[in-house]
């Protein structure tokens, strides 16, 4: 992001901050007293969530927002970046949810998912239209 001109906001408990590479490069560094303040604030910051491969915290997060989609509390799109088949278990494991009803009709998860990176954003971008056209016809 920052190679190319993004603006990086970081958020990080001040505990992670010698734990965790705080990323000082970022335009803006938020220190916070936890993760669910980090959390919250992720989300009320946030037009849209990218779940790239990561490690059980990535996982943690994506889990959330696909619940909170689930269930109501927000409509913000959810891509899973599934470069080199990274997420293709999770994938796997959200169908047999799904065929077992353990996901029931009318409690869909919603997200998107991008194989390639420079996917993502074209995909974000015509979700956000689809969005916006919704709304403004309601």
């Amino acid at each position: 992001m920052l190679d190319n001109g993004g603006r990086v906001t970081g958020i990080i408990p001040t505990f992670l901050v010698k734990r965790e590479h705080a990323l000082n490069e970022a335009q803006e560094l938020i220190l916070v007293a936890d993760m669910h303040q980090r959390k919250q604030l992720m989300f009320e910051r946030a037009d849209a969530f990218i779940a790239l491969p990561g490690g059980v915290g990535t996982l943690e997060e994506l889990v959330e927002q696909l619940t909170w989609v689930q269930l109501g509390r927000h409509s913000k799109p959810v891509l899973i970046a599934d470069i080199g088949g990274f997420w293709r278990p999770l994938l796997s494991l959200i169908a047999h949810m799904h065929n077992l009803g353990f996901i029931r009709e009318g409690f869909d998860l919603r997200y998107l998912v991008a194989e390639k990176i420079e996917d993502a954003l074209p995909m974000l971008e015509q979700t956000a239209r689809r969005i916006l056209s919704q709304t403004s016809l309601a």
